[in-house]
């Protein structure tokens, strides 16, 4: 049975989200306080963590951060009530996997639940080359050459659905479906300012750029000509 923790500390929403899991077969514990989620998320072996944004003793961007920064790399779904591109990049960018605005209806939570779980264990396997770019899906580290390259939760998503899928254009709504599990048109200026963050790190300092633009469609990995 898969183990999730819920880091909550509106009671009613703790007890909607464990009752819903728990339904469907998961095992659930809930911490009520930032400080509290972050040691059990620190400590537990969790299949995933959903975590509110704002706690008291500690905000859940703080605890993402100090999760990604101790190696701790359980997929982190982020609830909040702030929905704009500006509060989604800033939840993304602390390391989580994915953002839910808050109303929400339970059965798009459990659609997102599924989703990182089912990518989480896509992920376990050999690694992925292209051109001189190594992306090691077991311990989510990235090599342009022999340089290491450090990336945010979510640009290595990103990376990875771009390596897994080489010399084909990617529309931003494929990227949306596949990289973020979003079917919006909305959602496509944050896919722009994610390629743009990757292309910062990964091309850059580079001979050779990687990731093009395909004006009016999308974005394809391919060497170039």
């Amino acid at each position: 049975m898969m183990k999730i923790l819920v880091v909550e500390d509106e009671k009613k929403v703790a007890g909607f989200i464990k009752r819903g899991l728990e339904e469907e077969k998961f095992e659930v514990e809930v911490a009520y306080d930032g400080e509290d989620g972050f040691q059990k998320a620190a400590e537990g072996s969790y299949s995933l963590v959903v975590l509110d944004v704002m706690l008291p003793k500690k905000d859940g961007l703080s605890i993402v951060k100090d999760l990604r920064s101790k190696k701790v790399l359980t997929p982190v779904l982020m609830l909040t009530a702030k929905d704009t591109v500006e509060d989604i990049v800033a939840g993304l960018n602390s390391g989580s996997d994915d953002y839910l605005a808050k109303p929400f209806a339970f059965a798009e939570l459990l659609a997102r639940v599924r989703a990182l779980l089912r990518r989480s264990e896509q992920e376990r396997g050999a690694e992925i080359r292209f051109a001189d770019l190594r992306l090691d899906p077991v311990t989510h580290k990235v090599w342009r050459k022999d340089k290491e390259i450090d990336l945010t939760a979510k640009e290595y998503s990103l990376l990875e659905f771009f390596m897994r899928n080489p010399n084909q254009v990617l529309t931003r709504t494929t990227i949306a479906e596949n990289v973020w599990d979003y079917i919006f048109d909305s959602f496509t200026n944050i896919i722009d300012v994610y390629v743009n963050y990757l292309r910062k790190k990964i091309d850059r300092d580079a001979d050779k750029k990687l990731i093009h633009t395909v004006r009016g469609v999308g974005y394809i990995l391919k060497e170039e000509d």
